[in-house]
């Protein structure tokens, strides 16, 4: 049997797990859990660094003493060890029948204790053994965010990529959590101030936060992200826009369809205009840069998203000078058809993790868009949009309006079906 303990958020180990400890042969953990559980002299250890061969030692442990009095295996985790913990990696190599796991308070909970918050209504993102990018899109589109960190990901890459969104954050940065010697800390910071900082490697949970959102306005019934939008492929008149230079309901209907915008994903809308794609996409869950040339499409976007309640990053400037100064998105719509848009859609094609979505009006510059997405490894589809509205008609009849045929082209890389992950994290130093 494998005991897997919590510990490391300020409750101090059950009598039971006491017990477990001191009757095991072999204990696996953290070298800050080690040395804090005051092990009995003599009893083997290992400190958890690179995964696979602590559970190797595991494996052979229980091998050579599987009828021994001293077989038993106790695996000290931080916090509770099944929420982006060690217990899904040891499930899986041994089964679930092997484990008897005693969680701890998960270290996200125990910093909402802290703030006095609560966290029923937060998106909790794992950077630990992963790439940060996830975790800063996650906190580019949600008002309460809770990222666990690790090397590499902490709070001051948090910050830096954040205070370059311009979008209104707080972090908490919760170090040491339950510290039985008095080292824990809370403190808040703007995105810039925390990228200025050294950190310590006890941090263990950075909440990121939308100050004026952090409660929720209404009683919830699911945890985490709020339920999706019940309409997209909203109205034109949903969106402030200049003359009907908007991307129409039913292209935005297919364009959102293949973009496919996710909670994680970064997604860019190049000439956007009203910023009505961009809009779609953060509501959809996704954080999302509107890319506009001028200066009242811009003010135009940032009312959109106000009226909407959205938070999306804006920039001023045309593409495709000011794309190389954007973090990587995973997909990307191209709107309008000036004479730039092959080089447009080529430098959005080298950047697109998944996809590239452009639409356009002008026959002529199709072959032009289908071979930059060609040229970038993406095999290019599309379809000719042909729609008519019903129309009223004097004297209670209906007509059909056409509306201007819209081409709409994309291309999508070969899927990885977690492209963030590291094989083989190394656990220690992470608190869940």
């Amino acid at each position: 049997m494998i005991t897997v303990v919590g510990t490391g958020t300020g409750a101090p180990l059950s009598p039971d797990a006491r017990a477990a400890l001191d009757a095991a042969g072999l204990v696996v953990g953290g070298r800050r859990h080690l040395d804090a559980a005051g092990l009995p002299d003599g009893v083997a250890r290992v400190v958890l660094g690179p995964l696979a061969p602590a559970l190797d030692a595991v494996a052979e442990h229980l091998a050579k003493r599987a009828d021994s009095a001293d077989a038993g295996v106790v695996v000290l985790a931080s916090g509770d060890p099944g929420f982006f913990g060690i217990v899904r990696a040891l499930a899986e190599r041994f089964g679930a029948d092997a484990l008897d796991v005693r969680p701890g308070a998960p270290s996200v909970a125990v910093a909402f204790a802290r703030l006095g918050l609560p966290w029923d209504d937060a998106v909790v993102v794992s950077a630990h053994g992963r790439a940060l990018r996830t975790a800063v899109n996650v906190c580019r589109a949600h008002p309460k965010t809770a990222v666990l960190t690790g090397p590499g990901a902490g709070p001051a890459e948090l910050g830096a990529a954040l205070a370059r969104t311009g979008i209104e954050r707080t972090l908490v940065v919760a170090s040491a959590l339950g510290d039985p010697d008095g080292g824990e800390s809370v403190e808040h910071l703007s995105p810039g101030e925390a990228a200025a900082r050294d950190w310590p490697a006890a941090v263990s949970v950075v909440v990121c936060l939308d100050e004026s959102r952090a409660l929720a306005p209404a009683q919830r019934t699911v945890g985490g992200r709020g339920i999706g939008p019940a309409q997209w492929a909203l109205p034109e008149t949903a969106f402030e826009h200049r003359d009907s230079m908007i991307t129409k309901f039913e292209v935005r209907a297919l364009a959102l369809a293949r973009l496919g915008p996710r909670l994680g994903d970064l997604v860019w809308d190049i000439g956007a205009g009203s910023g009505s794609m961009a809009v779609e996409c953060v509501r959809l869950g996704a954080a999302a840069i509107a890319v506009e040339k001028t200066c009242d499409g811009v003010e135009r976007i940032r009312a959109n998203a106000a009226a909407h309640g959205v938070d999306l990053q804006t920039v001023h400037g045309a593409a495709p000078t000011v794309l190389s100064q954007l973090p990587e998105p995973d997909a990307v719509f191209v709107g309008g058809g000036g004479r730039e848009l092959p080089a447009i859609v080529a430098a959005c094609a080298r950047s697109a993790r998944r996809t590239v979505v452009v639409a356009l009006a002008a026959l002529d510059r199709v072959p032009a868009v289908r071979a930059a997405l060609a040229s970038a490894g993406f095999e290019p589809e599309g379809v000719l949009l042909q729609s008519s509205r019903l129309a009223p008609l004097p004297g209670d009849v209906t007509r059909l309006a056409a509306a201007n045929p819209v081409f709409l082209l994309w291309g999508h890389r070969p899927a990885d079906p977690d492209p963030d992950r590291d094989p083989d994290p190394a656990i220690e130093g992470a608190v869940q």
